[in-house]
This record gives structure tokens, sequence and C-alpha cells, in this order.
């Protein structure tokens, strides 16, 4: 096939008068098809298509199998094929699908987005709405994992909302999350709008679980639990997830702890999301202005009573750290893993052995204050341990440290010598003896002095 300019090309040099053979070793074609394409047989830039179309027999299996399934991989789709006998590559496929209009139009999901669509309306202080964001690579000093997920609640008539940094989506934390947003949105709404999460509810038949039946009791809400393929009925918390995802954590740097993120997340809601202009009946104003205006209840005074499981690594100070503080343990269980419980609205923590043992047990600093919570005895201890160990005659050697051989090494280098003195006496007696004979035949040689 020729393009454009090729084809310019060819017909410029043969009114100059090169012949069709000059023409082809110049461009690098054939002759026959120079000659068609000066003889105006075929059009520049497009292919000559074969005497027998190679996916004409498969014509009628694509489209079977496309009005079956419009969904269908086109990968699936070649791998059927190929068990047919189809030979070509799945470039072609894809091609061939494409240009020949092959996969229909799927009619129930385009009722989707084609239908027609009422504004829900969300008066003020009716609805929070909650949902859970999946954000990829958290820092590694986290040791969350590969994913890290933010709970956010949105009031769903202002657009005010807040996050909840946590390691997993467990039960435990979801409840610490809705007592920490609720708390920080200014009270609750009359009602809790939730997708089918499973700590919530059965996601077949979006019933409430009789645990979070309890957590909906104790802050007096109604929940409610959207139907299955309608997220536009939470689509508020949506746009929140959204903002959160592209505005705050794509942006966050890698050397910040999870407390440092936490901060920064309410920093970010504080200071950007509650100062957008929103409009309202009587004018424009800001989402924190709205917020203010809707009627919400104050929570109550205590956390629902859950108990928050992590697992964390001791320090070599034997502390361990939580929620942005350090707490104490006995110094023997230093660099080991321990089980930090902290039930919601105690104020303390346990802090366990991986068995289970609990082996200390304080009253919580505030949340990312940076205290130091040592109990007088573990001081003692570790003062005691790290007191022996410094007195240790197993101390750490200087890198330049003078060390001469001791006793041993002498007596042993002692023996050393006798030994290779008695067998260099014994090699020097036996190098002694001379064979006379060898000088007798050299002198016999000689006649002349040297």
């Amino acid at each position: 096939m020729l393009t454009r300019e090729n084809d310019v090309e060819v017909h410029a040099l043969h009114k100059r008068g090169w012949t069709i053979s000059a023409i082809a070793r110049h461009t690098g074609h054939d002759r026959k098809t120079i000659r068609a394409y000066l003889n105006g047989e075929r059009t520049p830039g497009e292919r000559k298509k074969p005497q027998t179309d190679p996916f004409e027999p498969f014509m009628a299996y694509v489209t079977a199998r496309l009005g079956e399934d419009p969904h269908l991989w086109s990968r699936t789709l070649c791998d059927e094929l190929e068990n047919l006998g189809y030979t070509q590559s799945y470039q072609t496929l894809t091609r061939q699908i494409r240009q020949r209009g092959l996969r229909p139009k799927c009619a129930d999901c385009a009722q989707v987005t084609e239908r027609a669509n009422a504004i829900i309306e969300h008066p003020p202080g009716e609805e929070t709405q909650w949902d859970w964001v999946e954000l990829p690579n958290p820092p590694t000093e986290w040791a969350w994992g590969s994913t890290a997920y933010l709970l956010v609640g949105s009031l769903a008539h202002s657009g005010k909302w807040r996050g909840y940094l946590a390691p997993d989506m467990t039960r435990p934390q979801v409840i610490a999350g809705i007592d920490r947003i609720t708390r920080r949105l200014g009270g609750v709404t009359k009602s809790w709008r939730f997708d089918r999460m499973a700590t919530v509810c059965h996601p077949s038949t979006g019933a409430l679980t009789a645990e979070f039946a309890g957590v909906a009791k104790h802050y007096g809400v109604a929940v409610q639990v959207c139907p299955p393929r309608r997220g536009n009925r939470k689509g508020v918390v949506e746009k929140s997830n959204h903002t959160a995802a592209q505005r705050w954590w794509r942006t966050l740097p890698d050397e910040v702890t999870a407390e440092q993120a936490q901060t920064s997340c309410d920093t970010f809601c504080r200071t950007r999301s509650d100062v957008r202009m929103r409009p309202t009946s009587d004018g424009r104003a800001s989402v924190i202005t709205v917020a203010k205006r809707e009627p919400l209840r104050p929570p109550p005074t205590a956390p629902y009573p859950a108990t928050v499981t992590e697992t964390r690594t001791v320090s070599r100070q034997a502390l361990v750290a939580w929620r942005g503080n350090q707490y104490s343990v006995p110094p023997e269980v230093a660099m080991s893993e321990v089980t930090v419980n902290e039930r919601l609205g105690d104020g303390h923590i346990d802090i366990a052995t991986v068995s289970g043992i609990v082996i200390a047990r304080h009253r919580l600093a505030a949340a990312g204050s940076g205290a130091q919570v040592r109990d007088h005895g573990h001081v003692v201890a570790l003062d005691t341990l790290a007191k022996a160990g410094a007195s240790s005659s197993r101390r750490p050697h200087r890198r330049k440290e003078r060390i001469p051989p001791g006793q041993a090494a002498r007596d042993a280098a002692d023996e050393l010598r006798r030994n290779t003195s008695t067998t260099s006496a014994e090699v020097a007696t036996q190098a002694s003896v001379i064979d006379m004979s060898v000088y007798e035949r050299a002198a016999q040689n000689r006649n002349y002095l040297p």
C-alpha cells in the first residue's frame, strides 16, 4: 500500500522520465504495485482487500455471541474463536467488531443513564451519607499493607463531610469512625444512609445486622440501605469520596505518620471543603454556613462500646505507638508484636501479647499530642535491664579497640613454635646430607678454573 505522499512521489518521478523498474527500485515496492498506482487502478491510503474475507466465516458466531452477551470481553471471544479455527490476531478481531458494528448496545445498562431522574430533596438535618474509600499505596512506615481505608460521612443537605482513616473496614473501625465523624460534623441527623456494606447489613437482603442495630439505637437514628444499583441515592458522599481521593490523598507526602495524615484530612476539610460556595434559596453561602443552620441533635455522651483492636511492634525503648502517642510495656517484650485493644468510651487501652495476656493498661492521652505515657514499674525495669547490659562483660566491641592475644592464644602459639622448630631441625639435618658423586661428575667435564 502506498501513502498519498508516496503516490505523489511516484507520479513525479514518472513525469521526469523514470521507468517503472527504476521507480520500483527507488521506492522499494513491486513493479506491479507501481504500475497499478500510475494507471489509477488503486487508491493511495487504502489497502487492497483480499479476494476472500477470512473473517466472513466467523461473522455469524460473533454476532450471535455479542447479541447474547453485549459485555463479553473481546479476549474471551477470541479464545472461543481460536478453538473454532480462527487464525487471525486479537487486534484484527477487535477492529472487525468495531468497523462492522457487531457489538450492540445493552438496553438494560442504557436505561441507568438514559432513564428519567428526579432530584432527591435533602431537608436540613435529615440525612447523613456514609461510604468507604479505598486508598492505594499508603506509606510503608504505616505497615497497613497495600491499601488504606477512609470512612467518609457527609451531611446530605449542606455537603459538609469528614473522614476517618483506618487500616481495615471491620465493624469496630466503622463504629469508631462513625462516632468520630459525627462529633466533628456537629451532631446527629435523623437518618443514616449506607450502601450494602457487610458490617451494616446483609448484602443479599439489605436487612440490618443485629450488631449494627444496637449502634443505631445508641445514636437514635434510622438506617436506610440503598437498593442495588442505585448509587445516585447517595451522590453527596460519592462526590466527597472523589474529592478526598483526588485533592487530599493524591498529594499526601510519604513521610507523614497515620496520625498526621488524619490531622491533614481534618485540616483539608476545614480549610478547603467547608469554604466551598453553594447556591441556597436566599443566594449563595459557604458549606460551613449552610451546615450551621442544620438542626442536628447532640451525639451521645459516650460512644458505642465497641473494641478496636490493632497489632503494633514494640520499640527498643519498650514503647508502643497508638493514636499519635506512646505507651510503655515491660522491657522483656521489646521488639516483639503486641495487640492494642481500645474500648470506645472507656478512656484507656489494654496492651496484650499475641497469645492474649494483658501486660499493660494505660489511660489514654489526647490523640496526636505526642505524649509518652510510662508506668513507673516499666521505667524501673527498663533502667535495671539497660544498666545490667551496660555493666556486663559482654559489651559490644568498638571498631578501633585494642584486643591483644590472650593466655590461651599465647599457649597455642608456643606449642606451634615448638612443633615448627622440631620440624625445621629435621629438615635441616636431612638437607645437610650431600651426595659427592654429583660433584665428581661435574668436575670430570671441566679442564679450566672458572
